[in-house]
């Protein structure tokens, strides 16, 4: 994200950070399930920003732009999820391409001069998720499911799929908006129906993003040699498309990877750090959920 600064600024704001006392959070609704703010207080003390604070704040789209507006000159930063992410673009000064692209924001960075700065790394993070398994490049790929996180995926199918992609989803109305974010980022998008969502699994690429125990019955027409799945839920984890997969030699890449991902990006441009604390966001992420 280009956020205006120039490269010494960002570099001052590094040295700063660690002596400020600065606050930032996560918002949406509901909001008491968020790891957000596990993640990022796990890197603040990784970091060393003894100062730093990150809360949790149930907010809905009516009560965001009042939440705004209350907020001071120590705020850093925001973190969106449902249903906000769409919600807050029209309070912001700047909306980065990607942001743009998928019109869905999930991190907001307030920068010095008091603009308001949005940005998704949702797609980003989607993308080094896969990439740290190894995926680079593939032919083809599904998505399971529509909606904001579905838009992600075909963004970041955008930078790793050289061919079609098949969206399998519930409704011609969800069908036509998933065409319709396949020709805004200049995708080859095809849709079909849910029933026929068995086809899916045995794409080289299978993102599912839908809700828990959408995808549970797939579980059993899981191919005897499936390729990659990406299944963005991480709580309940494994799910059984996720455990099926991966006892039939499958990689399955999980919800906490890109969660940790996204937020490894969040840190970085909210603290000005060059390199966040991936392992041990990644480390605190697990632990969490294991104590639940």
């Amino acid at each position: 994200m280009n956020d205006g600064r120039t490269t010494a600024e960002r570099e001052r704001a590094r040295g700063q950070a660690r002596a400020e006392s600065r606050r930032a959070a996560v918002l949406g609704s509901p909001i008491a399930h968020s790891l957000s703010p596990v993640l990022h207080r796990a890197a603040y003390e990784e970091l060393g920003l003894d100062g730093w604070t990150y809360d949790r704040f149930e907010v809905d789209e009516t009560g965001l732009p009042g939440f705004f507006d209350g907020l001071g000159d120590d705020w850093a930063g925001l973190s969106l999820t449902m249903p906000l992410k769409r919600a807050v673009i029209p309070l912001l000064d700047t909306v980065s391409a990607t942001a743009a692209s998928v019109g869905a924001v999930n991190t907001v960075v307030f920068t010095d001069d008091g603009r308001r700065v949005g940005d998704n790394t949702d797609v980003p993070g989607m993308v080094a998720a896969l990439r740290e398994r190894g995926v680079e490049s593939v032919e083809s790929a599904a998505v399971l499911g529509a909606g904001a996180t579905a838009s992600s995926a075909l963004a970041a199918l955008a930078r790793i799929c050289t061919g079609e992609i098949v969206a399998y989803v519930r409704g011609p109305e969800r069908a036509a908006e998933m065409r319709q974010w396949g020709e805004r980022l200049d995708l080859d998008v095809r849709t079909a129906d849910w029933a026929d969502a068995g086809r899916a699994l045995r794409a080289p690429l299978v993102i599912a993003t839908t809700p828990a125990g959408a995808t549970d019955a797939l579980a059993l027409e899981v191919p005897a040699r499936p390729a990659t799945l990406f299944d963005v839920l991480y709580e309940p984890w494994p799910t059984a498309l996720a455990a099926r997969w991966s006892a039939h030699g499958g990689a399955v890449v999980g919800g906490l990877d890109l969660l940790v991902h996204q937020a490894v990006l969040q840190v970085e441009q909210m603290t000005g750090v060059s390199t966040g604390p991936l392992a041990a966001m990644r480390h605190a992420g697990e632990r969490a959920l294991k104590d639940r």
